[in-house]
């Protein structure tokens, strides 16, 4: 028997508990914004395609929160501001409305409508105190209204209110704002009815994650942070609270059943991670598969995911197919995302035409069928075993960096994928219900770990987050001692400790993550502990009472995340948001002291590798003393060609007598670029490349992957940059070390 490929999407959609338990207020507005833009939109356009299938997963903490905004339950301080007469707003109001009533991508959500961007311009170009003594009421609130304008999904502009308020632009009043909110109320109470309604009709499967989004495996036991990092250092008091795993699944089942009817079949384990000591408890409430990430099946199986210089995975049979585990409480499916695909939808596909990126995604399926019936052994031309490709990822926050909060995209995806009949999206249940697992895992054998590196060391390890750890477990071990509290007897201790448990406070404390709402993350954490000992009428302990971290930006720090610049030389800090950060002017030492180049910005997505060049005031590149920049880079554990730096004058020190593989020269004076790469005997041979770069208020470049085609994805490599003139050394950074990059 002949089949298509299967493809299992599943949308994650999730948003922590941003309601304080000490004041009752919403601190944040990220529920009732993505509200009004992500969620709706997504499965209305899907629903334009019936033969189309796919999984949605709802957390049980973002259905509360949007049923509270449904109800008008919910405040925010974005939300009060917008609905207080603009002659009326206090001074902390109006400080607070310039510092965040611009949060949103700036070339999707504020460039396209004139007003909101003037108003931009306006305080990038001028500054806060410049809006502050100059912006009149009316400024004020115009603002007001586009912030919530701009975040209406554009599925919906053509609907007659919302497209006049797009015509009129400006000089909005306070009527005006109240009904964009009231439109904003609207969307959000279609949110459930139409999962609700494709639910029924089999064009979707909803699935659920434990109660408050917490990570099961560490509330089962601290201990599994050694798993993957036998070293860890881990919090010093033990948290093992296996039963609250059970009562986040239990909660997440019941709130299902009443929200939709039914029972949830399937489970997204918060942040994809899992473990064996919670598999016998996802059994036994009732589930029947759970997903995971690719990386936690490379460990179970001891298998390394080799991809292609492409990206396609070299040995597809293991990842794409469902696995079995058996539990003493009954079998559960699980299947395992492709990493990379999720994370082109997530990350990259958004600075591509929307015709190419669906084009793109849909040839790496073809390669994977490709693949797959070439390993078959009988020159097949069809399909003969059920494959599974799960592409699995954030279902709200990619949206903003695409044309149109990823409407062309998607219409471009879903109408390929529409009229193909050898490929086929369904729900995973769907599947299930038609193949059972071919292989088995032994529960015991499957790794603990998460999507990110399969371990856990965003959640636990670092000094602040097991600082977080302990205050938890204080918290925690006080409601043990209080019997009397039951869930029925005293529900608020209860709710509090599943808020404190939510994975979102650990993932912003310390390194590697941030945003410039840190403080109030670290504030909603303390708050949640502070209301459960309020709660239980016991005293709250000073601690919670201060912030557990300084907030403050750090000089120096890795990359966080993919980045998509627009490689125009002005530095738009929302492009390089997330990119890595080395300071090189004034940090370093004389010969950095009196270079023109202050900081060092660099990062990746699957398309480049980007570096933006921050300048010393008053200094320029291309002219006098430093015309050329070059940066090399090489392949550590990889047995390739290598070669010296070509430079006259290069000091005997390390890293410059480092040998390379690949350099770029950029002679900023003439405007003309060289890529070359190394050849044996230690000669350097040109090759062609579309390098891009721009010099303006900075200097940014981008170098195509596709410019290094024997280059694969995981490959490290490490790079070293250089100033010149006319061939001859001038300066290096950063000083006494190389950038570490990571293919993707």
């Amino acid at each position: 028997m002949s089949h298509p490929l299967y493809v299992a999407f599943i949308w994650h959609q999730h948003q922590p508990l941003y309601k304080s338990r000490i004041s009752g207020r919403y601190l944040l507005p990220w529920v009732r914004l993505h509200g009004t833009k992500d969620y709706l939109d997504l499965i209305l356009i899907l629903s334009r395609y019936p033969k189309l299938h796919q999984t949605v997963n709802l957390v049980p903490s973002l259905i509360l929160q949007i049923q509270d905004y449904v109800a008008g339950t919910a405040l925010d301080p974005y939300l009060t501001a917008a609905l207080t007469p603009e002659e009326n707003l206090s001074e902390q109001q109006r400080w607070f409305i310039i510092e965040h009533f611009f949060d949103a991508h700036q070339r999707t959500m504020i460039t396209p409508h004139p007003r909101y961007d003037e108003l931009y311009q306006q305080r990038q170009t001028n500054g806060p105190v410049w809006c502050w003594e100059h912006w009149t009421p009316q400024d004020y609130s115009d603002l007001l209204a586009w912030h919530n304008l701009a975040w209406i999904d554009p599925l919906f502009w053509d609907e007659p209110e919302i497209a006049q308020w797009f015509a009129q632009g400006q000089h909005f009043s306070l009527s005006d704002r109240q009904r964009i909110i009231a439109k904003q109320r609207q969307i959000l109470s279609e949110i459930i009815p139409q999962h609700k309604k494709m639910q029924l009709a089999g064009q979707i499967e909803i699935t659920t994650t434990p109660y408050t989004h917490p990570i099961l495996p560490l509330l089962a036991d601290t201990q599994a942070g050694r798993v993957a990092v036998p070293q860890m250092a881990l919090p010093q008091a033990r948290f093992q609270y296996p039963e609250d795993v059970r009562r986040h699944l239990s909660r997440a089942v019941h709130f299902y059943k009443q929200t939709f009817d039914c029972k949830p079949r399937g489970l997204w384990p918060s942040e994809q991670s899992v473990s064996p000591a919670i598999l016998p408890m996802v059994a036994e409430h009732g589930f029947n598969w759970l997903c995971s990430d690719e990386a936690v099946l490379g460990w179970t199986k001891h298998h390394f995911f080799h991809r292609d210089e492409a990206g396609n995975v070299i040995a597809p049979e293991v990842l794409y197919q469902p696995y079995r585990l058996e539990t003493e409480s009954g079998d559960l499916a699980i299947v395992f995302r492709d990493h990379r695909l999720s994370d082109l939808i997530g990350f990259t596909y958004s600075s591509m035409e929307p015709d190419v990126a669906a084009q793109d995604l849909i040839k790496h399926l073809d390669a994977i069928a490709t693949k797959l019936k070439a390993n078959q052994g009988d020159d097949g031309t069809t399909l003969e075993q059920p494959w599974l490709v799960t592409i699995a990822l954030d279902g709200e926050n990619c949206w903003e960096f695409y044309r149109e909060d990823g409407l062309p995209f998607l219409e471009a995806l879903y109408s390929r994928l529409n009229a193909r009949q050898d490929i086929k999206l369904v729900t995973v249940s769907e599947y299930l219900n038609q193949f059972s697992p071919r292989e088995t895992i032994p529960v015991q054998a499957l790794h603990s770990g998460s999507w990110i590196d399969g371990n856990f060391t965003t959640w636990i390890g670092e000094p602040i987050k097991n600082k977080a750890w302990n205050l938890l477990k204080a918290a925690r071990d006080t409601l043990a001692q209080h019997p009397e509290a039951t869930e029925k007897t005293n529900p608020g201790a209860w709710e509090a400790l599943y808020a404190a448990e939510g994975s979102d406070w650990f993932w912003w404390f310390g390194e590697g993550h941030s945003s410039n709402q840190d403080a109030m993350f670290d504030q909603l954490f303390r708050e949640h502990l502070a209301a459960l000992y309020q709660a239980l009428d016991e005293p709250i302990p000073d601690i919670l009472r201060h912030p557990l971290e300084q907030h403050t930006p750090t000089a120096d720090y890795p990359p966080q995340g993919f980045i998509h610049p627009v490689i125009d030389g002005y530095g738009n800090e929302q492009d390089w948001n997330h990119a890595g950060r080395i300071s090189v002017g004034g940090a370093r030492g004389t010969m950095h002291r009196s270079g023109p180049v202050q900081r060092l910005w660099y990062g990746v997505d699957h398309l480049n590798f980007y570096l933006r060049f921050d300048l010393q005031a008053g200094q320029t590149l291309g002219a006098g003393d430093c015309q050329e920049l070059h940066f090399l880079w090489f392949y550590p554990h990889q047995t390739m060609h290598n070669s010296p730096i070509p430079l006259a004058d290069l000091p005997n020190q390390a890293p410059l007598n480092y040998l390379f593989h690949h350099h770029v020269c950029l002679n900023l004076g003439t405007g003309k670029t060289i890529f070359q790469e190394a050849m044996p005997n230690s000669q350097w041979q040109s090759q062609a490349h579309s390098i891009t770069y721009a010099l303006e208020s900075c200097l940014e470049v981008a170098v195509p992957w596709q410019n290094l085609p024997n280059i694969h994805p995981d490959w490290q490599l490490q790079l070293v940059v250089l100033l010149a003139n006319q061939g001859t050394y001038r300066e290096y950074f950063p000083e006494h070390h190389l950038i570490p990059l990571t293919v993707p």
